[in-house]
């Protein structure tokens, strides 16, 4: 019996409650952020046989390709593998709950929190933690992305726009305009993929209309009864759209969006929420579950969540039957390239503006500088996070 889109036959179809229970546990302990990807593939290949060793590595080249949270997409790629779109929304709302109850535990307890000393003290040492972690992202892409001298004509400009207060995104599409040309032109775009198997099947792919006419009747109601809601779905489905590259590649946005454009939270309190989000499963993008409470409480929480989950998910099941199409073009490699060379800068640019804003005493200096040299060592970001914060709330 045929499942999902393509042409892989599975004996056994598993049931959705299967999915959704399997990829449950799975988001129990979700730390890493793309490091999950290698434990979605030993559930959804090894163990239980939904998805092929070939298909489920088609899958980890799309999610790279298309925004969003690397190892979220990885799990609606499999569910919809394996039963087609009902299976990936729900391996995507599987993997995800545990990360959104604990955060939304932590932003809860975060509020009625703030006024404890050793809290401020530990989230005091949180932030300088944050800047780390930003900067070892920075390092990170850079170190995988910037290899030509092209690269640092849009790398620096990128910086510079953010740095001074622009849009990231008005910086990431041009970025992909500019890199359409001079990678294109220089040959700099990538190697043509090999040829592969394509998507045959796209009897699904009508599908995905309900979900756009669903969330489109959503945001309609929203706006009706709730402008601030409204305003909250919009902004974090403007983010989850532009976050080409993984997670990470959502924190310029949020930040502009969240602190710059629309003032509701400082950068401080962001920098809190950050913090809160690697101490939880999932990835960084659960941080819109802290913004949504402290802007609306818990209708809130659930409101950012959902829309920052969503987008990518519906451009995720829109573009796995044109996948091998759509990477075969020159054009579009080389824009993505573009893309992703602007991302090192604006992360740049976010390390700098939330370093600004911390004060910077030789202790914190110190828990800074030992956080990023574990992070460049190798160490998890949760343990740097739980360490860090506990030395805080002892000598800040």
């Amino acid at each position: 019996m045929e499942q999902g889109i393509g042409v892989r036959k599975i004996q056994v179809p598993p049931r959705l409650w299967e999915i959704f229970s399997s990829f449950l546990g799975l988001g129990f302990t979700a730390f890493g952020g793309p490091a999950m990807v290698a434990y979605i593939k030993e559930l959804a290949v090894n163990k239980k046989g939904w998805v092929s060793e070939e298909s489920f590595q088609d899958g980890v080249a799309l999610v790279q390709t298309v925004p969003g949270a690397t190892a979220m997409q990885a799990a609606a790629y499999a569910g919809l593998r394996s039963a087609g779109l009902k299976g990936a929304l729900s391996a995507y709302a599987g993997f995800s709950l545990p990360a959104f109850l604990l955060m939304l535990t932590l932003s809860i307890v975060y509020r009625r929190g703030q006024e404890i000393p050793a809290v401020v003290s530990a989230f005091s040492g949180l932030q300088v933690i944050v800047v780390a972690m930003v900067a070892n992202a920075a390092l990170n892409f850079g170190k995988k992305i910037l290899r030509r001298p092209g690269d640092w004509s849009l790398c620096i400009p990128s910086a510079a726009f953010m740095a001074m207060g622009g849009s990231p995104i008005v910086a990431i599409c041009l970025a992909g305009l500019a890199g359409a040309m001079i990678f294109r032109a220089s040959g700099a775009g990538g190697i043509p993929p090999r040829g592969e198997r394509g998507w045959t099947r796209r009897a699904d792919l009508s599908r995905i209309w309900i979900p756009i006419l669903l969330v489109s009747a959503v945001l309609a109601t929203l706006y009706l009864l709730n402008k601030k809601a409204f305003e909250l779905a919009a902004l974090m489905m403007k983010v989850d759209l532009f976050a080409f590259g993984g997670a990470y590649a959502s924190l310029p946005l949020m930040f502009h969006e969240v602190v710059e454009a629309r003032s509701w939270m400082d950068s401080k309190t962001l920098m809190d929420g950050i913090a809160l989000g690697q101490v939880t499963p999932g990835p960084i993008v659960i941080t819109a579950t802290f913004v949504g409470y402290y802007v609306m409480g818990i209708p809130g929480a659930v409101v950012g969540t959902v829309s920052i989950l969503t987008p990518s998910f519906l451009i995720l099941m829109a573009a796995v039957p044109y996948f091998d199409r759509l990477k075969a073009l020159s054009v579009f490699r080389a824009a993505m390239r573009g893309i992703l060379v602007s991302f090192v800068g604006l992360l740049v640019a976010v390390a700098f503006r939330f370093g600004t804003d911390v004060h910077w005493g030789a202790a914190s200096t110190l828990i800074g500088l030992c956080a990023l040299a574990a992070l460049r060592c190798g160490v998890e970001i949760l343990w740097v996070v739980l360490v860090g914060g506990l030395v805080a709330a002892v000598v800040l």
